[in-house]
């Protein structure tokens, strides 16, 4: 993995861009980056289908060392991963074939998980930014078409009071 420069535009000082080579290299940013998670933090997954949103979350599983195989939800929508410690369970949701906002996400009681979870959310945006103010936003773009590229390039993105001031170096990637 490598930090290049921001390559869409100007840097965002809680952004930071990241270059993944492998599915090897996206699981091992995933556990990373669980180093830095707590309970309490909303993460939200975007990129296009097989960008590698879900491989990105079994490093997140395996670094929080969480109970279960983690795949992706999206026919059951939500999975709970209990902590095998003391850490927070992973919440892992797949928003894709849910309209709306917040509203349809209610029933999931992720407002009422967040506090003592760590909620990882694909697909999530425009549905689930109201949970809270403080959440990390990671982007997965990968080549598109008919293409063995593995390469992607990740921009993760802090908003609110809890990422303001982390960067790359700080999130262990």
């Amino acid at each position: 993995m490598e930090a290049p420069a921001a390559p869409h535009g100007p840097a965002d000082p809680t952004a930071a861009d990241i270059t993944v080579n492998s599915p090897e290299e996206m699981r091992e940013l995933g556990r990373r980056l669980a180093k830095s998670l707590r309970a309490g933090d909303l993460v939200m997954l975007s990129g296009e289908l097989g960008a590698g949103k879900t491989t990105l979350t079994r490093g997140l599983g395996e670094g929080l060392g969480v109970r279960g195989a983690v795949t992706s939800p999206t026919f059951v929508i939500a999975r709970v991963h209990p902590s095998l410690g003391d850490g927070p369970p992973l919440v892992h949701v797949d928003a894709y074939r849910l309209g709306g906002g917040l509203d349809e996400m209610e029933d999931l009681d992720l407002d009422v998980s967040l506090s003592d979870s760590v909620i990882v959310v694909e697909w999530g945006e425009g549905k689930v930014e109201e949970l809270t103010e403080n959440r990390l936003r990671i982007d997965i773009h990968r080549a598109v078409g008919d293409t063995t590229d593995e390469v992607r390039h990740v921009t993760l993105t802090g908003s609110g009071d809890r990422w303001a001031g982390i960067d790359a170096g700080a999130l262990g990637v």
